[in-house]
């Protein structure tokens, strides 16, 4: 194992060496990133304007899903610009700070789907289970508090992950990813990295805790909507796209942690970027796409703010 590089943490530049063996089609991967990321950003932002624009939805609910596409575009935005660069360039580096800055940016955005999609949860749980309680429990604070939940305990967590990572000294420099990814960095590492790898753990477990919980929510509220065809109809419109996205949020970060930590350089090169990317490239696009057409009032009220059509608004 070679020394430890003097001031490393501050001098050294990574090499993101994912794309090496598929540069031969980096135009066309260039050419679809350069129609789908737009596509993301148009699909999230559609959404987000329509929540805010119509005050027929300024409901928990679609407050909550407009978080989730504002933190949709928060993690791509860490991910699509410097990964469109590198397919036209020749040399795939990235700063130190830049680094860890693409870290916190697309992993504190995964923590917030899934706190985002925790408090949906608990939302969907309160108007299905209790509903005359409803407005006096899912008040304006309690919805404010629910959203800074999302966007703090993410961004805690990942903050103590980046100051551990940013205390190690490195031997290496080569990371077998197309974007940095916390343990790529920690394992080349000259020393112990036992709390950073204690660190993560404990972030993980946290955060499967969370879908444990929505899990187990959902178990009471099928129980619960099976007794009646109303309950029924309620639970397929506006809960089973939160299990969608649970569900493929939860098997893509799954993918990238499995990869990451036990991954075998023994599977094509391809197929280890997708399983890497899964959680960048289906989720964002996914979530405004499921909610958007699926829940009937926002779908109406897109194609009335889009389509200036009058249409009739039902819940």
């Amino acid at each position: 194992m070679q020394p430890p590089l003097e001031n490393e943490s501050i001098a050294l530049v990574f090499t993101l060496s994912g794309l090496n063996e598929t540069m031969g089609n980096r135009f066309v991967f260039f050419s679809l990133t350069a129609l789908y990321y737009p596509l993301i950003v148009l699909c999230n932002v559609t959404i987000i304007y329509t929540v805010i624009l119509q005050k027929r939805l300024h409901e928990p609910m679609y407050v909550f899903i407009c978080n989730l596409c504002i933190n949709g575009l928060f993690g791509t935005a860490g991910f699509y610009p410097k990964f469109m660069y590198d397919l036209l360039s020749q040399y795939h580096v990235i700063s130190y700070a830049g680094c860890l800055i693409q870290i916190f940016v697309i992993y504190s955005s995964v923590l917030c789907d899934i706190s985002t999609l925790t408090v949906m949860a608990y939302d969907r749980y309160v108007a299905i289970c209790r509903p005359l309680e409803y407005h006096s429990i899912m008040t304006n604070q309690r919805v404010l508090e629910c959203i800074l939940f999302c966007w703090l305990s993410p961004f805690f967590c990942m903050c103590v992950a980046i100051v551990l990572t940013s205390r190690l000294k490195l031997c290496g420099s080569s990371i077998e990813k197309l974007y940095c990814e916390n343990w790529s960095v920690v394992k080349l590492s000259c020393f112990s990295t036992t709390v950073n790898n204690v660190i993560g753990y404990v972030i993980i477990i946290i955060y499967f805790g969370h879908a444990v919980l929505i899990f187990c929510s959902y178990i009471h509220l099928i129980g619960k909507c099976r007794k009646s065809k109303e309950g029924k109809h309620k639970f397929i419109q506006t809960c089973v796209p939160h299990l969608l996205a649970l569900l493929n949020v939860s098997v893509a970060l799954l993918f990238d942690v499995l990869y990451t930590r036990y991954g075998t350089k023994n599977l094509p090169q391809d197929l280890r970027n997708f399983m890497a990317l899964e959680f960048l490239l289906i989720p964002p696009i996914l979530n405004p796409l499921i909610y958007g057409l699926n829940l009937t009032r926002l779908r109406k009220q897109v194609i009335r703010v889009f389509f200036k059509k009058e249409v009739k608004i039902s819940d």
